[in-house]
């Protein structure tokens, strides 16, 4: 995250709180907006800046992806992690 927040020099730190709260508000509306719209109707306000970097650690990390339209669809499977965390062909 400090790689990050180098690029976004003038960008605050997002809690944590703040980063379930856009994370749960993409899980619950993945698809349905770009980027910018999904950013209007988060259901408190976060700073531009903030909210680039909570999206560019959520991309690093492989919890959302961005559609060829420009969606953002939330990719993260936790059922399917707990599935395979145990087999033997993955090292975790």
């Amino acid at each position: 995250m400090q790689l990050l927040q180098k690029r976004n020099s003038n960008a605050r730190s997002p809690t944590l709180q703040t980063v379930l709260m856009v994370e749960n508000f993409i899980d619950e509306n993945s698809g349905e907006y770009k980027k910018t719209e999904l950013f209007r109707k988060l259901p408190r306000k976060v700073m531009w800046q903030t909210f680039q970097i909570i999206m560019e650690y959520m991309e690093s990390i492989h919890k959302i992806a961005y559609d060829n339209q420009g969606y953002v669809v939330y990719i993260w499977n936790p059922t399917f992690y707990n599935k395979i965390k145990n087999s033997p062909e993955i090292k975790i």
